[in-house]
């Protein structure tokens, strides 16, 4: 019964070996760049050693072992240089690992550079063949079936193609919620773009918002949607455009001594509140409009409460990106300096984004304007009034020179004659400036042959 048990162990064992040894060559061969000559090296190094273990076996003592030994290091320096670059290879092999990944399999993954390659020569059909040879490989890749969609839209202009592919994909089980917000707004923009159906666009962003609700995909579906509802006027614009009747333009433009009468019209703020608040009505998401609407408020109707409501329901609105939320702060603190002239209310303003999104660069550059916002103030006052010049003695100029007229003249008469009269002084002042501007080269500068 012993016996048996070690013979059965023995079994086991040589067995479990040659399992091992079988898989470690199994393994070899297909990592080897040439297995044929692995499988040679393997022969050739199975035979020597047989060879030399059967001349060891018969040949024992005297000359016989001498000659053993000798074969056995002739046969063992043959089979170093065979299996050199092997060993070589082994013992360098943790430390090429580091920078080629060693034995490590690659992931496998889908290529598309011979598919960009046809669509780019001008040859979509066959790109859209190399792009099925992919999927069918990898069924689920998200590159792959989103590349197929836009060449079969925008270069095979098969928009319901493209449709079936976008449907197939939202199917698939284990897809991001990004990627499919991604793809059925992908496939809006080609409904509003290629198909020319906005509610069509719609309805696709409408999936988004019910797939995905209180998200911030849906609330950029959202805004989207605020915009494509009314721009079927624009598609149809584009699609039959209209001529424009030119007018002449007007003659001798640069001698006109003004052109304001040419500057066109400046809308009205009181009609575009009016669209704007109609618009929010039906779209009370749409961000830019609400935007617009409160820089009306506080610009032209000068109203800091009015535009302060449309500012903080854009700040409460959920899911809003926060460099947005930032913004809508920071034009808040505007119209608190440029309208309200409150340099208390600003700062409160921009300690909100500071307690809102501490330690990021948000906060950081509102605590930056924290520090010139007095200057902002002082920059919003009003320039001060020009102080009022007085009233001066009119022709002081004159006076000046006639005085010194009358200077020369009272030197220059004899001490006999009467002095000049006032007016006989002006009258003499007036000849000599008469005279000084017939000559134009001042009284003294006349020769005396009156040249």
């Amino acid at each position: 019964m012993k016996a048996s048990l070690e013979l059965l162990a023995s079994l086991i064992g040589g067995a479990l070996g040659l399992g091992a040894l079988v898989w470690w060559a199994v393994r070899c061969l297909r990592r080897a760049e040439d297995p044929v000559r692995l499988l040679v090296k393997w022969a050739v190094t199975i035979i020597a050693v047989a060879g030399v273990w059967w001349l060891a076996w018969h040949l024992q003592g005297g000359l016989g072992a001498v000659a053993v030994v000798l074969i056995g290091a002739v046969v063992g320096v043959l089979l170093s240089t065979l299996w050199a670059p092997h060993l070589g290879a082994l013992l360098a092999k943790p430390f090429t690992a580091l920078y080629d990944g060693g034995d490590v399999e690659p992931e496998p993954q889908p290529f598309y550079s011979i598919a960009l390659a046809k669509r780019k020569s001008g040859k979509p059909l066959e790109a859209v063949y190399e792009i099925r040879r992919q999927i069918e490989r990898f069924p689920e890749d998200v590159t792959g079936q989103m590349l197929l969609a836009e060449i079969l839209a925008e270069d095979l202009n098969d928009l319901s193609g493209a449709q079936v592919v976008i449907e197939r994909f939202i199917q698939q089980p284990g897809h991001q919620p990004s990627d499919v917000a991604a793809a059925l707004n992908r496939l809006a923009d080609w409904q509003w773009k290629l198909g020319q159906d906005p509610e069509a666009a719609c309805a696709t962003l409408e999936r988004i918002r019910t797939l995905f609700p209180d998200t911030p995909m849906a609330a950029q579906a959202a805004q989207r949607i605020a915009h494509l509802s009314g721009s079927q006027p624009v598609l149809q614009a584009a699609a039959d455009p209209r001529r424009i009747p030119v007018q002449p333009g007007v003659p001798n433009l640069g001698l006109l001594d003004n052109t304001a009468a040419l500057r066109p019209a400046e809308p009205d703020p009181a009609k575009l509140a009016e669209e704007y608040v109609r618009h929010l009505q039906v779209h009370p998401a749409d961000t830019e409009t609400r935007e617009k609407l409160a820089w009306i408020y506080a610009h032209h109707y000068r109203r800091l409460d009015l535009a302060q409501d449309q500012l903080e329901q854009l700040i409460q609105m959920p899911h809003q990106p926060p460099r947005l939320v930032a913004r809508w702060l920071h034009l808040l603190a505007d119209f608190q300096i440029a309208v309200g002239r409150d340099l208390q209310a600003a700062s409160a303003t921009l300690q909100r984004i500071i307690q809102m999104f501490p330690d990021t660069g948000l906060a950081a550059q509102a605590q930056q304007r924290l520090t010139t916002l007095s200057l902002e103030l002082k920059g919003q006052e009003p320039a001060q009034r020009p102080v009022p010049l007085g009233t001066y003695e009119q022709n002081l100029g004159l006076k000046t020179a006639w005085r010194q007229v009358q200077r020369q003249a009272e030197q220059a008469a004899p001490p006999s004659q009467p002095s000049l009269t006032p007016s006989d002084r002006a009258g003499a002042w007036q000849t000599d400036q008469s005279q000084t501007l017939t000559d134009g080269f001042g009284p003294w500068s006349r020769t005396p042959s009156g040249r």
